[in-house]
């Protein structure tokens, strides 16, 4: 387990409009108010178009991440998520869990990792800047080198989990 307390900074409500890009707005967002990680403790959405991670065909390997997407069209959704930053693209990281329901399908609702996704009428959400720990998002070599959330404190160790260096 890894945990750190948070210092909280400024809180933010942002709207998207019809047709933007989920992940543009938002790192643009970011960009324009210095925000450079924090958590969206919640959103609530309308995307003509997401992918999410999923599959339908057997796996492999039951324990190792999936990298296909499902793609859905005319979708209500609800989500969630934390923001890293990645200094060498000088860019935030998002990393985003929704779920969708499929209004043509009597809202029968898919959950999973969000890859990408456009604003259909809005999405309203809050977003919380961190200040402190520093939160980066580093690959875990012995978990398929998915990047791990980690906090790191100046003159503190990284709290990396077991296996990183």
């Amino acid at each position: 387990m890894r945990s750190h307390q948070f210092t909280i900074g400024r809180t933010f409500g942002v709207a998207l409009d019809d047709g933007e890009d989920f992940f543009e707005a938002l790192n643009g967002f970011c960009r324009s108010t210095g925000v450079r990680q924090g958590y969206l403790p919640m959103f609530l959405a309308g995307f003509r178009e997401a992918e999410i991670v999923g599959t339908c065909e057997k796996l492999a390997d039951p324990k190792a991440p999936v990298w296909s997407s499902v793609h859905l069209e005319n979708v209500e959704a609800l989500g969630c998520g934390t923001i890293a930053y990645y200094e060498e693209g000088d860019r935030t990281l998002p990393h985003v869990h929704t779920t969708l329901g499929r209004k043509a399908q009597s809202a029968a609702g898919l959950t999973s990792h969000l890859l990408s996704a456009e604003v259909q009428f809005l999405v309203e959400m809050v977003v919380v800047e961190v200040t402190f720990p520093r939160m980066r998002r580093l690959p875990n070599p012995d978990l398929y080198n998915v990047p791990l959330l980690t906090f790191e404190a100046p003159g503190r160790p990284s709290s990396r989990p077991e296996g990183e260096g």
